[in-house]
């Protein structure tokens, strides 16, 4: 690691959207960044976008063999892990007349499980360390369940669940835990949305929000404000009001 270095980063999820942009940020702001995703070829051309500063690792965060494999093979190569982002997720619409348990479980399978079994090996050598920070990519639908959003909101819920009791816990052991919760960002996976996303904010946007937060070492980063006041009022309303309102927020069949 150079000494001018801020550091090793991990980053999930790299392949596209919010990891690729956030990589290539945490890259030229100082860090030596570890990339990681399913798909090789997205791997390499993030690493070619700065050279010598992005290191890929290949990884199925489903696999927890293959996450503590990834880990070990980043610290001998890197050096110690000081910041993890674990940002890899998938969203498959879950409606009524849509239900699919498969769906459901890949839904849990990336984007619970996918960061217990990337934080398993890392949260251990952070402790022993007494040093380093985790950042759990939830979402602003993690608050209030949203039509069309069961299976992801009920994932981010858990997810802010699981932050908001580790926090206190690992700070004893000076390891910061931060939750970060976007709203409606323009992706490639929110391209595929055919139903109003208000407040949408592009890529850069959403990474200036997360590395100002990152800095801070604050517990919570929800962007933009308008979306996260939007929707933690939702979340306080009564059932009555809440489900009025959310029952418009039901696509219509074509």
């Amino acid at each position: 690691m150079s000494e001018t270095s801020k550091g090793v980063a991990w980053v999930t999820g790299a392949g596209s959207g919010i990891g690729r942009a956030l990589v290539k940020r945490l890259a030229t702001d100082g860090w030596i960044v570890a990339a990681s995703a399913r798909t090789a070829r997205d791997l390499d051309s993030l690493a070619a976008e700065v050279p010598g500063r992005i290191t890929s690792f290949q990884l199925d965060v489903t696999d927890e063999k293959a996450c503590a494999a990834t880990v070990e093979r980043i610290e001998a190569a890197l050096g110690p892990i000081a910041l993890a982002v674990f940002n890899a997720g998938s969203y498959f619409p879950t409606t009524a007349d849509d239900f699919s348990v498969a769906n459901f479980r890949k839904t849990v399978d990336v984007n619970l499980m996918g960061e217990v079994n990337c934080m398993g090996p890392v949260a251990p050598l952070m402790v022993k360390r007494r040093a380093g920070h985790i950042v759990i990519m939830a979402s602003l639908t993690g608050y209030v369940g949203l039509p069309t959003a069961a299976s992801y909101g009920a994932t981010k819920a858990a997810l802010i669940s699981m932050a908001q009791a580790f926090r206190p816990d690992f700070e004893r052991y000076g390891v910061a835990i931060t939750v970060v919760n976007p709203g409606f960002v323009k992706t490639p996976a929110t391209d595929k949305n055919d139903f109003p996303m208000p407040f949408l904010i592009g890529v850069d946007e959403a990474v200036d929000h997360i590395v100002k937060g990152l800095a801070s070492r604050r517990f919570e980063i929800s962007f933009p404000w308008q979306m996260n006041l939007l929707i933690k009022l939702l979340a306080w309303l009564p059932n009555g009001l809440k489900f009025a309102i959310t029952k418009n927020m039901i696509p219509t069949k074509k």
